[in-house]
């Protein structure tokens, strides 16, 4: 028999109600396999409730398995009733589950070693943006108008994009980065990530040779090793990657490089070794995976081209993003391929999800095509550039002299180098720093081998700014002058 009565009544009120009550006295076996249960009129008297509150419940229970009801006869527990889990601790988790070989090399993957900091505190996160700076109003306004314009019948996009986004794209890259491509060339994904992942995945087996800027990106290295890839680290100078210390012996299927703006130093390679890197490509039947994350931001003068704009071989595989010049929330890059890779690229894209969010690429083309995307980076831009400002004159004013500073040129983050502090230091200052309510974060975990790269160097902080008020940006720096001196007693 059921127990539920009218003193619990007040406590059911509801079908779920009846429906937690009645499965959780299956489980337990107060109500056997078989057993009888009210029908829905009794038990809706009792209870005080509705018959069809009862009769939703009962349905409910036999679509899952646990009653079978039949017009005309009592319904019954089914028989063998639906194993249920007992109440009580958690069942031990497998000691070593069961994984693919990517799933294993995920595994391994050390996690971050830091977190961005508290709330309130003046955080020089570096890839972070300004919500301020979100063009809010506009973004909706076309937003609504696309919504107005939404076909009768929805169905899936090319797995390549919205045609109207690559358009928009060709013309714009064309203009504000001198990329030489035609829209069918033009693959949008959800953000660098992404495209990183289809690059590991449709480029490298296990055991292939990549090779990859140190210090550098590290979670585009992560990809490429998830996928089995080996880590072929090619330092890194004042300009960006040293080609002269590429590999020469054709181990390696691709490069990773960031030649408009060095992750995290701040080198813009020149156009001497791009031209060897292209050269290194074409006689070791390579790719180059262009990450172009903050090309749009360059100060003083125009940006400089793109990599991928003076490819003759098809060698390029060019990268680019809105997180920083709209959000990181949007998911929303995009890829321009060698003609060889678009059907292959397009095909892994279909697999992995479809395509990207269609009214989000729609109303992005709108706004490219009308003109207000340039000009939304245009005001970003000397914003950014206010900002990098405020933050260079107070390492100027506030910092001990020998600092240094580089990746000035380009991009939403500087380099500081403190040649007074070891780099073993780092991690205490950034915790002093977090303490006081600012967040920095240290050079040392993008390096191929953090351990021996610390034995040869000072402490380095990378700065983001693009997030960070000018009127913060003073004060952060003068609380950060203090955390360095204590250290440095």
């Amino acid at each position: 028999m059921v127990q539920l009565n009218k003193a619990s009544s007040g406590a059911l009120g509801t079908g779920q109600r009846i429906y937690a009550l009645l499965r959780a006295q299956i489980a337990d076996g107060t109500l056997p396999a078989g057993a009888p249960v009210p029908s829905t009129r009794a038990l809706a008297a009792d209870l005080g409730v509705s018959r069809t509150t009862v009769t939703s419940a009962y349905e409910q229970l036999a679509a899952e398995g646990f009653l079978v009801i039949s017009a005309g006869r009592v319904a019954r527990v089914a028989t063998p009733p639906m194993p249920l889990a007992p109440p009580g601790p958690a069942r031990a988790a497998r000691a070593s589950p069961s994984l693919s070989g990517y799933g294993r090399r995920v595994a391994d993957l050390p996690m971050p070693v830091f977190a961005p900091a508290k709330s309130g505190s003046i955080d020089f996160l570096y890839g972070a943006v300004s919500a301020r700076d979100f063009p809010s109003l506009i973004w909706k306004r076309a937003y609504q108008t696309e919504l107005r314009h939404q076909p009768d019948s929805l169905y899936y996009v090319a797995p390549e994009g919205d045609a109207s986004l690559r358009r928009a794209l060709q013309a714009y890259l064309g203009r504000a980065r001198g990329l030489v491509c035609d829209s069918e060339q033009i693959v949008v994904v959800n953000g660098t990530q992404q495209a990183l992942d289809l690059c590991a995945r449709v480029l490298l087996d296990a055991g292939n040779a990549f090779a990859f800027e140190d210090p550098g990106y590290l979670i585009a290295r992560h990809c490429f090793e998830a996928s089995g890839g080996v880590p072929l680290p090619v330092p890194v100078d004042e300009h960006g990657l040293d080609t002269r210390r590429l590999p020469a012996d054709g181990r390696a299927r691709l490069a990773y490089v960031t030649p408009s703006h060095q992750f995290p130093l701040g080198g813009v390679l020149p156009v001497g070794r791009r031209l060897e890197l292209l050269d290194w490509a074409q006689r070791h039947d390579a790719w180059i995976i262009e990450d172009d994350y903050d090309g749009e931001f360059r100060y003083g003068q125009r940006p400089i081209d793109a990599l991928q704009s003076i490819d003759s071989n098809g060698r390029v595989i060019y990268i680019g993003t809105f997180s920083k010049a709209l959000s990181p929330h949007l998911r929303l890059g995009y890829m321009i391929l060698p003609h060889d890779l678009v059907p292959v690229f397009r095909q892994a894209k279909r697999l992995s999800d479809r395509h990207c969010a269609v009214i989000d690429q729609r109303v992005l083309a709108s706004l490219i095509e009308g003109g207000v995307y340039e000009r939304h980076v245009r005001r970003v831009r000397r914003e950014y550039e206010r900002r990098r400002a405020a933050l260079l004159d107070a390492i100027a004013h506030l910092l001990p002299r020998s600092a240094q500073v580089t990746g000035t040129a380009a991009g939403l983050h500087i380099t500081l180098w403190l040649p007074f502090l070891d780099s073993n230091d780092e991690a205490a200052l950034m915790a002093a720093a977090r303490d006081l309510g600012v967040g920095v974060y240290p050079v040392s975990p993008l390096y191929a081998a953090p351990k021996v790269a610390a034995q040869t160097r000072p402490a380095g902080l990378i700065l983001g700014y693009a997030s960070v008020p000018v009127d913060e940006i003073r004060k952060g720096i003068r609380i950060l002058a203090g955390v360095i001196g204590h250290l440095t007693r």
